[in-house]
């Protein structure tokens, strides 16, 4: 069966013949996400039938409308019913995709209790959801069941592993996924050699990170955007930007197109370098092929220029961006730059979230993040705590990312007790703490100038399974030298 959109205003669907089966009248239509609101009887008063309930929550799930769905799904249960398996798929990706993971769980174990066997992909869905939210613990339970229940992990599964493991700073982990996916005879794909090339990166091993691009090579596996993209960025991060943009103008010349997390690479160093000339030429051209900035980008860009006093340069290349076409692009950049207070407007998270909506854009959960960071960046606590509860306002879960966001915000703040306070309440709600967890935390005593506890959240990390990476390394060593001193 198909589904048409009629200009009558009327959802109308098809038999395998292309018979028309029953055609019913949509209350009102929504012309921004072109989907009817409340779809659920016909003008009759005749309920519609469970099979076009489960069409229609595939078809809210395809285009992102959860909230919708989930409300078919409540009036198809008082009916008596249960969706089908493949609205369960659909309702436990897109739950997944939202940070909606206690929901996504909820379902699935229905889905199971139902007597449906759902297939890997779904398996797969639900682990991503549960790493991107950093339950670690939840997830290991859920690969022993998986176990259990005959259900082998497959290339998909692997890849999530490791891109949790490497992003986490779990060296050893890492190592075990790689080597249980050699001994099952998996192909090591180009993704799995860019997130080796990043471990290697992040523990100090740059050289060793190049040197692998020679056995890819001696393995038949071309260097595609992916490796290079890992090249690059570590590059970036020991400074060597010359050889970064070497690398980037042999990645055109084999005509792979640089993707927005290459650009991100190459603006984010030069900002960190201090050649925000550079930077603001790359982040030109990036508009120049059609990609939209990424808003931690951008906030790299004003910190340093605001740091510089050079609020023109940002008027400009925010007028430059609405001139490309990027009004809504710009109109978000331009109330991150009043948050860092130079124009004393949106100092309230509130406000700027109101601010987003009567534009027409809805906050997403990395648009959140990057609004908290943006407080975060200033010591503005109460604000970065107000933003996310106005997040689980929304619906948004809260995970790892946001939770250091809160920590960084104490530590800039001085406030190192309220920074341990929230580590101590990842802990307790299940979360893993990740390097960066640790590293902020790090940072947040140093900053206090308590560098006796630094080497005990050191020691902490590593039992935890967390491999230290050089920031770590360093600010271990700072410490540790002014404790000497004292004694």
């Amino acid at each position: 069966m198909k589904f048409t959109w009629e200009c009558t205003m009327r959802l109308s669907w098809t038999d395998n013949n292309n018979n028309r089966v029953k055609q019913v009248a949509i209350p009102e239509f929504n012309k921004k996400n072109a989907i009817c609101k409340y779809p659920f009887e016909s003008n009759s008063g005749e309920e519609l039938s469970t099979e076009l309930h489960n069409k229609t929550i595939q078809e809210y799930c395809k285009i992102g409308d959860v909230d919708n769905a989930m409300k078919l799904v409540a009036q198809l249960e008082a009916m008596g019913f249960h969706p089908n398996s493949i609205s369960y798929g659909f309702l436990i990706d897109s739950l997944g995709s939202v940070g909606r993971t206690l929901e996504a769980d909820v379902l699935f174990q229905e889905m199971m209790y139902l007597g449906f066997k759902p297939r890997i992909r779904l398996f797969n869905a639900l682990l991503k959801g549960f790493l991107k939210k950093g339950l670690l613990g939840l997830a290991v339970k859920f690969l022993v069941e998986m176990d259990r229940m005959g259900v082998c992990k497959n290339q998909e599964t692997y890849e999530i592993l490791l891109d949790y493991y490497v992003s986490a700073g779990r060296l050893e982990d890492t190592w075990m996924v790689v080597n249980e996916m050699k001994t099952n005879g998996i192909q090591l794909s180009s993704f799995v050699y860019g997130k080796v090339i990043r471990l290697y990166r992040d523990n100090g091993m740059w050289k060793k990170a190049i040197g692998l691009v020679e056995e890819i090579r001696e393995k038949g596996i071309s260097l595609d955007r992916q490796i290079y993209n890992s090249i690059i960025d570590t590059f970036g991060k020991y400074g060597e930007l010359g050889e970064a943009l070497e690398v980037f103008e042999k990645m055109k010349q084999e005509s792979i197109v640089p993707d927005i997390t290459t650009w991100n690479s190459l603006i984010r160093w030069h900002c960190k370098a201090g050649d925000l000339t550079k930077a603001l030429q790359l982040f030109t051209e990036m508009q120049e092929q059609g990609l939209y900035p990424d808003p931690k980008i951008l906030m790299s860009l004003i910190s340093r220029l605001g740091e510089l006093g050079k609020w023109d340069v940002i008027k400009k290349n925010f007028e430059n961006m609405k001139c490309r076409g990027r009004q809504e692009v710009g109109a978000i950049y331009a109330m991150l730059v009043d948050i860092y207070g130079q124009y004393g407007r949106f100092q309230d998270a509130e406000d700027f979230i109101s601010a987003l909506k009567s534009e027409g854009f809805l906050p997403s959960a990395s648009m959140f993040c990057v609004l908290a960071n943006a407080y975060a960046q200033q010591g503005f606590c109460e604000q970065t705590v107000k933003v996310l509860q106005l997040m689980e306002a929304e619906g948004i879960e809260l995970n790892i990312i946001m939770l250091n966001v809160l920590i960084n915000a104490f530590g800039i703040a001085g406030r190192h007790e309220e920074a341990l306070s929230i580590y101590q309440h990842i802990k307790e709600s299940g979360i893993s703490p990740d390097v960066v967890t640790y590293s902020t935390l790090m940072k947040a005593f140093i900053r206090a100038k308590k560098f006796d506890k630094v080497p005990e959240i050191y020691k902490e990390m590593e039992s935890y399974g967390c491999t230290p990476d050089r920031k770590a390394r360093q600010m271990l060593q700072t410490a540790l030298m002014v404790l000497e001193r004292r004694h």
